[in-house]
């Protein structure tokens, strides 16, 4: 039994038929199957039904995959080990972004971490905060800047960036404009105007009170224009108002829910070496910066 038979084994599982997986690790579809059914004559039995229009592992397949995943997840960290104790970094590094997030110093980071180790592959995706969240504890992603609110997550470290009160945008002519501040419990009949659930400020806002949000966007910037535009208030983080014209900020009486946007990414005893080298370079530059 070899090592790259397991691999084979795996990506055509997980990438249900014989053309991706091949594409995955770069040989031919005759290559993958020739050592597939290799591996099939050493253990007597059939691992993939190919009978479908796609590939499914068998009974006897269902049974030995985990072992090979085991295998291949105990070769990788063999190797990242050894790379550890040469001050080699290699493998991939899985970053995520709340959307919406304007953050130059992180990307400055981003940079300076793949200048530092072009060998380490490194993906970017956005998503909504919460979705970040359950995904960085979860291991599907290695670091990620994410809006957040309430106590620190367990099994996570963090480097907060931004942590800073709500507040209401209201255009000038609002009549809540000329106030110095607007309780909670006042907004209850007028049309809101919020990011998404998912948010770290809508999260916020949402444990806070049960008050609907009339009209969602994905973006400050649209939520900003829809008040400017007179379709409600605004619930947003202080900051998001800065330079934007023809709206006035209103504080939330206290006390006032808060969020924060923080970088959160799993402690060292989880995390992969390149991951907390990731963390090291976004720390120091976030640090520098904010």
């Amino acid at each position: 039994m070899e090592l790259r038979q397991l691999e084979y084994l795996v990506a055509v599982v997980d990438a249900g038929g014989f053309t991706r997986a091949a594409e995955r690790v770069h040989i031919s579809q005759s290559g993958v199957s020739a050592q597939i059914r290799a591996l099939e004559r050493e253990l007597g039995q059939p691992l993939l039904d190919r009978s479908g229009r796609s590939v499914r592992p068998t009974a006897a397949g269902t049974a030995v995959l985990p072992f090979a995943r085991a295998a291949l997840a105990a070769v990788s960290g063999a190797r990242l080990a050894v790379d550890e104790l040469s001050g080699l970094l290699r493998g991939r590094v899985a970053v995520g972004v709340v959307v919406g997030c304007a953050l130059p110093a992180f990307s400055a980071a981003l940079a300076a971490f793949h200048r530092a180790h072009p060998q380490v592959g490194l993906t970017l995706v956005e998503r909504a905060s919460d979705e970040l969240v359950e995904q960085v504890r979860g291991g599907d992603l290695d670091l990620v800047v994410a809006g957040v609110h309430g106590p620190p997550r367990p099994g996570l470290e963090r480097l907060v960036v931004v942590d800073e009160r709500l507040v209401l945008a209201v255009p000038p002519e609002h009549e809540l404009a000329g106030r110095d501040s607007v309780p909670l419990a006042e907004l209850a009949d007028r049309p809101l105007v919020g990011l998404p659930r998912g948010a770290g400020v809508r999260a916020a806002f949402d444990a806070a009170c049960g008050l609907d949000v009339a009209l969602e966007a994905s973006s400050p910037a649209v939520v900003l224009d829809l008040v400017v535009r007179g379709l409600g208030v605004g619930l947003v983080s202080a900051s998001m108002t800065d330079g934007y014209p023809g709206v006035c900020v209103v504080e939330l009486a206290p006390p006032a829910p808060a969020a924060r946007l923080e970088v959160l990414w799993r402690d060292a005893a989880a995390a992969s070496p390149a991951a907390r080298e990731l963390a090291a370079t976004v720390r120091a530059h976030l640090v520098v910066t904010t």
